[in-house]
């Protein structure tokens, strides 16, 4: 579903993406753990095709991201912490006006949110004017709208930031469900808890570098038979010895 091979970006004379490279099969949650600043919102924007690659490869369902990014941003939807909506409009208004934008049919957007309602509880979010939602509320239709054109990739960036329990536990369910033969996401965090729950893989990325990969028992396993996922990550940083950055 998604390869990336030697990716790197510079900002300047900053190295935020160092020759990151992994591959994400179908029916796979794939996690980027890191700190804060370790590369993964870059590699993500890389591989959406807000960004271009400085060097490296990267591909989405076999259309590469530099030389087909329109057929990459048809196949994937992002969610993040901080994506904003237009307060005047209604969450059905919304995603009607974000179906559009993807060419569909209003019959297929209309039959499209009365789905993601059941899914999501969408509830009276799909009538109500987005400026008077609850930050749950917000986060739900912003989901609904990656989603409405129904994309076998999704990427989450630090999608769960300042949400109460309930609607951070309504949004692990659905990421951990999405996957499927023809579907996968990526689920970049810093938060270990939320990477041991719901990745099937895990590559964990610090100071611009995908310093290890594996699923949670395979890290914890590598890292002298680690009790969790977060002391793994803490025993591999250290003998990458990449402690510093961490403490950054």
């Amino acid at each position: 579903m998604i390869e990336a091979h030697g990716l790197v970006k510079r900002f300047g004379s900053t190295v935020a993406v160092d020759a990151v490279g992994f591959s994400v099969p179908p029916g796979t949650v794939f996690g980027l753990l890191g700190p804060n600043g370790a590369g993964k919102t870059t590699t993500l924007r890389i591989l959406a095709t807000l960004i271009a690659a400085d060097a490296g490869t990267a591909s989405v369902l076999g259309h590469d991201v530099a030389r087909d990014a329109e057929a990459v941003r048809r196949s994937i939807g992002v969610v993040n912490g901080g994506m904003g909506l237009y307060d005047r409009l209604t969450g059905r208004e919304t995603l009607r006006w974000f179906g559009d934008l993807y060419g569909m049919e209003r019959a297929a957007i209309d039959a499209r949110i009365e789905r993601l309602s059941e899914i999501l509880d969408l509830g009276e979010t799909l009538d109500r004017r987005c400026g008077d939602f609850s930050t749950g509320m917000k986060q739900k239709i912003v989901i609904a709208r990656a989603v409405i054109h129904d994309p076998p990739v999704l990427f989450f960036d630090e999608a769960s930031s300042g949400l109460d329990v309930l609607a951070r536990r309504a949004l692990l369910d659905f990421a951990r469900t999405y996957p499927s033969s023809q579907r996968a996401v990526i689920w970049s965090t810093h938060v270990m808890s939320e990477a041991e729950e719901l990745c099937d893989r895990v590559g964990i990325v610090v100071g611009g570098r995908l310093i290890d990969e594996g699923a949670v028992a395979e890290l914890r396993e590598r890292a002298d038979d680690a009790p969790n996922l977060e002391e793994a990550f803490f025993r591999l940083v250290r003998r990458a010895g990449l402690a510093g950055e961490v403490a950054a």
